[in-house]
């Protein structure tokens, strides 16, 4: 006999292994899932988590979490019980411990990065998500003002939300620069082109590992100004110039006379028609020896589950929140626009950083 949901209908056939007990659980989870966020944030943040890692295997009576925080009994009763079905804490005869989970939400740097990200820049924006499904247009980005894309308003967003922003971008990026670096000054460039180079960070780590090297940024006046600001306070404005760019604008071209073009997780920004343009007009500012690299991740190319849960996760903010019309790409798909482009691919790297795919592109 087939099983069958609560409703009396027929279960859609399917090579899942869960039962039907396990899968609709998994349903609640998803139903529930703003709920269990809420009150993670608040057991981390309001210091719960905390205090009941301090009582270790024996576990932390409430009342002692009470005088700790300084909740209430009632909110940390409330929080503590129903962490236990969010898998954060375990109820002990003395009280409460936390878990393995608890322990991740609590100090694992890259769920701190994703949990901030997904507070302070997504949380309120994705009320709009199937409005930006239906329109192609970032509907959640109007929480934070009225721009075209993130990308064009980022320096005027909350300093809070572009502080969450920031870490976000630069923890997963920032992981595969010291592998990245020594492949791409191994022919010792003189002239770097960093485009989409959003605060310099990456412009300033080459100018830390080549002293000879010059770095230009192409990016949106605002972002320029940021950039080359940081550079100039960290000692490298004579080796850090900026170039104001649109590349939403087919019109407007990449300056030449680079030995390498630069893209680091900047394509993914994009639509797929947008990145042939952007990668046509890279194409056509390349010199006989001009090396163009790009850094992407690709959901389909992880080696866990972990990182391609993270990668799916991320493709609804580039479509609500950043751009209407941009995801997180297959390697398939993202691969076809170079090809789009009259671009081939002559070196590969996989797993670099949080994993991330390292491409060296010549003309076709």
């Amino acid at each position: 006999m087939a099983d069958t949901p609560a409703n009396g209908s027929a279960l859609p056939p399917t090579r899942s292994p869960l039962k039907l007990s396990t899968a609709i659980l998994e349903a609640q989870k998803l139903a529930w899932a703003p709920v269990a966020f809420a009150v993670t944030l608040a057991m981390r943040d309001r210091g719960v988590l905390a205090a009941i890692r301090k009582g270790g295997r024996t576990g932390r009576p409430v009342d002692e979490i009470v005088a700790e925080t300084g909740l209430s009994e009632h909110a940390v009763k409330m929080m503590t019980e129903a962490s236990i079905s969010f898998g954060l804490v375990e109820q002990r005869e003395r009280g409460y411990t936390i878990t393995k989970v608890g322990y991740f939400i609590l100090r694992d740097p890259m769920t701190r990065a994703n949990m901030d990200f997904v507070r302070d820049v997504c949380f309120g924006g994705m009320q709009h998500f199937q409005e930006a499904v239906v329109t192609g247009k970032p509907a959640g980005l109007r929480v934070f003002g009225e721009f075209e894309t993130i990308y064009d308003g980022l320096s005027q967003l909350p300093a809070d939300v572009l502080k969450s922003w920031l870490s976000f971008d630069h923890f997963y990026s920032d992981g595969a620069f010291p592998e990245v670096l020594p492949i791409l000054f191994s022919d010792a460039p003189s002239r770097l082109l960093d485009v989409g180079g959003n605060t310099g960070k990456f412009a300033l780590s080459c100018a830390r590992f080549d002293p000879d090297v010059r770095i230009t940024i192409a990016d949106h006046p605002g972002q320029l100004a940021l950039a080359q600001r940081n550079a100039a306070e960290a000692g490298f404005g004579d080796r850090v110039d900026g170039y104001a760019i649109d590349v939403l604008d087919p019109a407007q071209q990449f300056p030449r006379g680079h030995d390498i073009i630069w893209m680091s997780q900047f394509l993914v920004c994009f639509s797929e028609p947008e990145i042939v343009s952007i990668l046509e007009r890279a194409r056509a500012a390349m010199g006989r020896d001009t090396q163009l690299w790009i850094l992407e991740t690709f959901w389909d190319k992880q080696e866990n589950d972990v990182a391609t849960y993270c990668l799916h996760g991320m493709s609804p903010y580039f479509t609500c929140m950043a751009n209407g019309n941009s995801r997180v790409y297959s390697d398939p798909d993202f691969l076809g626009c170079i090809q789009r482009a009259g671009l081939k691919v002559v070196y590969r790297r996989d797993e670099l950083g949080h994993g991330h795919t390292l491409l060296r592109c010549a003309r076709a």
